[in-house]
């Protein structure tokens, strides 16, 4: 009996350490199988706070070239393209009753100095006299009005965007030509009210257009809007381009950098940023203790192979760069050189 005994606490003492030894082994198995990552330590810079903006070209002064009265086109002087100057001749209108009305204010002219010599001397009344004043101005003003309408003069120099007629057209209702001010030209945005204290017009600007590529234009903030859209939450800004070689013309799609200064904020690796399927939220892993944490942050600009946090992760905070693909948010992990 004793002899079984023995015999059966040898085979239990045999199971045991068998025991021991394979729950050793799978612990060891567990720990080699924890995910591999990679950190880096991030820190916060002065980042330049430089925004895009989508805008398109507008003419500085616009002007439609129009008579006062519905009268018959005898000839446009001008063509589409053309640069013309202020002042310059564009169009010359029916004169048929041009020299009537001429002859009719130098008669009048003449008629009004005689009554005036005699009401000087009593001879002739006061409502005689301010009536012949009062005709003589109205067809002084039918006179100046006619000759207006008669030839139609630039207001600007500019170049001619639009003609609408032939010669011997009766002028209608759209206008006889458009002439645009093309240099400088402007362009306006909508700049979200967070910028609004910061917005002034000694900030950098840069335009890019798309007929150009990557070519750079400099441009300078010329109106800052007083107010505040209250549903959108933006403000209007108006930028400037002098435009004196005239490459840039009204129309032209755009895109405005705008430089607000400078701001310290955290910068990670590009590698660090996960952006989460199915949504537009990005998260940056943070490293702690032998674990890691998944921090939803807010981009700002992408530098390079970098990128600007505006939130979401502290200065000094370790981030994992490498092996994204086997962690979640709480996963003890392996961290490797």
């Amino acid at each position: 009996m004793k002899k079984n005994l023995t015999i059966i606490a040898l085979v239990a003492t045999a199971l045991m350490s068998s025991c021991g030894s394979s729950e050793t082994t799978e612990q060891a198995t567990v720990k080699a199988e924890l995910p591999k990552v990679k950190i880096a330590t991030v820190n916060t810079e002065a980042v330049a706070q430089i925004e895009e903006f989508a805008t398109t070209v507008e003419a500085e002064v616009k002007n439609n070239i129009i008579p006062n009265q519905a009268l018959r086109i005898e000839k446009i002087l001008v063509e589409v393209g053309e640069h013309v100057k202020k002042g310059q001749k564009l169009v010359e209108l029916d004169a048929s009753n041009l020299n009537q009305l001429k002859l009719q204010y130098e008669n009048q002219v003449v008629d009004f100095k005689r009554i005036e010599e005699l009401y000087k001397v009593g001879g002739t009344s006061e409502a005689e006299y301010q009536n012949a004043k009062t005709q003589l101005e109205v067809s002084k003003r039918a006179l100046e009005s006619r000759l207006e309408n008669t030839v139609l003069l630039s207001p600007i120099d500019g170049v001619v965007s639009a003609r609408n007629y032939d010669n011997g057209d009766m002028y209608g209702a759209q206008p006889i030509l458009v002439v645009e001010q093309i240099s400088p030209v402007k362009m306006k945005i909508n700049v979200s009210e967070s910028r609004f204290a910061a917005t002034n017009k000694k900030l950098d600007v840069t335009l890019k257009f798309n007929t150009y590529g990557d070519e750079e234009f400099k441009g300078n903030i010329d109106i800052v809007y007083p107010t505040i859209n209250a549903a959108t939450h933006t403000f209007p800004v108006e930028i400037k381009l002098a435009n004196k070689d005239m490459k840039v013309r009204p129309g032209m799609y755009g895109r405005a950098y705008v430089n607000f200064g400078t701001q310290e904020h955290v910068v990670v690796p590009d590698v660090a940023v996960i952006k989460q399927a199915g949504s537009g939220d990005y998260y940056v892993f943070t490293y702690e203790n032998g674990k890691v944490k998944s921090n939803k942050v807010e981009l700002g600009r992408r530098m390079g192979n970098r990128y600007e946090l505006i939130s979401g992760v502290a200065p000094g905070s370790q981030v994992v760069v490498a092996g994204h693909s086997g962690i979640n948010s709480g996963s003890e992990v392996e961290v490797i050189d």
